[in-house]
This record gives C-alpha cells, structure tokens and sequence, in this order.
C-alpha cells in the first residue's frame, strides 16, 4: 500500500506559531494584570484619602445667589472682613483665635519641631478610619507616631475619626474605639465624627440617620469625658444633616475660602487644603480654631 509522505516545515509555518505564542503570552500578562486591579475590597488597600482627611464631598453650593437656608442656629459672630493673612497663615483679626493643621497617614513623615516654630498651635489627628466597603475599622497607621510628635514639639492635639458608620450602634463602636486608644493619650482639643460620603455602603445615608451617628458617637465620647466636635462641609450644614439638632458639640466647617461667610457659629474652620507649612511636604490642610472671646 502506498506510504503517507511526512509535510515539511516551512520558514513561514514556524514563524506563525512564534507568533501565535508571542501573543498567548501577553493575553495571559494582561489577564493577570486586570485580575490583580479588579481584586475584592479585602485585598484592595481601603485607607480613605484624608481628609480627608478630612476629605469632604465636592458639592458645595456655593455658587454667586446661592441663599442659606434658615436655621434656628446661633449667628457667626465674624465677617468676610474679620480675616487676613499674618505672616503666612491666614488668621482671624476679630478674636482670639488658635491656628491648627490635620493630619493623617497620607502626610508620612512630619517635622513637627518645624511646624511649631511655622506659628502652628494645634493639630487634628486622624486616630482611626472605617472602610467604605466591608467597613471593618483600622487604627491610622501614624496616629502614635504624630501624636507624640506634635505633643513632643509642644503643640495642642486633637483627633478625628474618619467614619463611615451606616447607624448609630456604629457610630458608638467608632467612639469606643477611640475611647480605647485614649487611655495612652492626652489631648487639648476636641475629638471629632468626621463622616464623609465616598459611595460604597454609604451611598444611600440620609440626613435623619447621619444625624442620629452624629449624635451616638458624640454622646460616647463625652461619656467617656473628651469633648466632641462635628466635621461638616457646606452641603451637609445645609442638607446632609440636622445641626440645629446637634449643637450640644462644636462644629468644625470646611470652607475653602479666605473669607467667611457662613451664617451661623462654628468653632473650627478648615479654610484650605493646599496650605503650605514648613516640616510638611506637600500641600496641608488649614484651620482656625474660634476661642470663647
């Protein structure tokens, strides 16, 4: 019977399955690489941006007209015209007043002897964050080490919470966990529910529940004999939550602006966050802290 006659292997053939398998390889490497960006939240990094910090919703309405709404609040004791720069800083002329940065994880390594000798009294401290996701709670991974930084270099502290508690039995665990942390600390100034809307399990959080969190976590932490404070920006004075509910605590507003025009007291502003001061490198949030005149 006749034989099978072997087929040769052209140049031409070789160089196809060369290619075929140049290209294999690259589908499996950008495989790998989507798989390791679409990772679940528990293996993606969850720390929330400061800022985050105190880092509040962008949707101020601020806009030329813009007319507050009427709240039965105490009327802001300043004007536009009762603020100006001092050196560096800008600074309340009106009242005594104490100038303060905060801080958190995404400012690493701090000079602080360099930021006191700047004219810096105070620093707010981020002590602690919940996820947005699985929304399980982490301790800020340089809250030790700036707090006894600033401390050593003889400035008042304070601390935050960046929360994203969904109800109130959170809002008391966020407080209690602070609680714990501040049995190693002592601190001058407030410590602050400083809540923020980043999507995720908060997405749908309306104004009588984030009041009723306001409330438990503040009432924790008082119990527990530190004095509380509320983070807020325009939008949530406004429409995020009820103040006129919660003015058994200080209120801190962030206000981008040099000039102040909200309505109703407040004790702290946060008026920049692309301030400039020595011992930080990068941009830094600012604030002046209102003292009782």
């Amino acid at each position: 019977m006749p034989q099978k006659t072997k087929k040769k292997t052209t140049p031409l053939t070789w160089a196809v399955w060369i290619a075929a398998g140049v290209c294999l390889c690259l589908i499996i490497t950008l495989a790998v690489l989507l798989l390791r960006g679409t990772a679940s939240p528990a293996i993606q990094a969850t720390d929330p941006t400061d800022p985050p910090a105190t880092e509040a919703p962008t949707e101020e309405p601020t806009e030329p007209g813009f007319v507050y709404p009427q709240l039965n609040l105490p009327e802001n004791p300043y004007t536009e015209t009762d603020f100006d720069y001092e050196d560096r800083f800008l600074t309340c002329t009106a009242g005594p007043c104490l100038l303060g940065v905060d801080v958190s994880y995404w400012q690493y390594d701090i000079a602080w002897p360099l930021v006191k000798a700047s004219g810096i009294d105070f620093a707010m401290i981020r002590l602690a964050w919940r996820g947005s996701t699985e929304g399980g709670m982490e301790e800020d991974s340089y809250a030790r080490i700036n707090y006894q930084g600033a401390k050593d270099a003889g400035l008042k502290v304070g601390g935050y919470f960046f929360s994203q508690a969904i109800t109130p039995e959170e809002a008391v665990e966020e407080a209690e966990f602070v609680l714990k942390m501040a049995e190693e600390m002592e601190f001058d100034m407030p410590i602050v529910f400083d809540w923020e809307q980043t999507g995720g399990r908060t997405a749908d959080m309306d104004p009588r529940t984030l009041t009723d969190c306001a409330k438990a976590f503040c009432q924790t932490i008082e119990e527990g004999g530190l004095e509380a404070m509320i983070y807020f920006n325009v939008y949530y004075a406004c429409y995020g939550m009820y103040l006129e509910e919660l003015t058994d605590y200080q209120f801190w507003l962030a206000m981008y602006n040099s000039k102040m025009d909200f309505p109703y007291q407040i004790d702290m502003w946060q008026h920049t966050d692309h301030g400039s001061v020595p011992g930080i490198e990068g941009p830094a949030y600012l604030n002046i802290y209102f003292l009782p005149q």
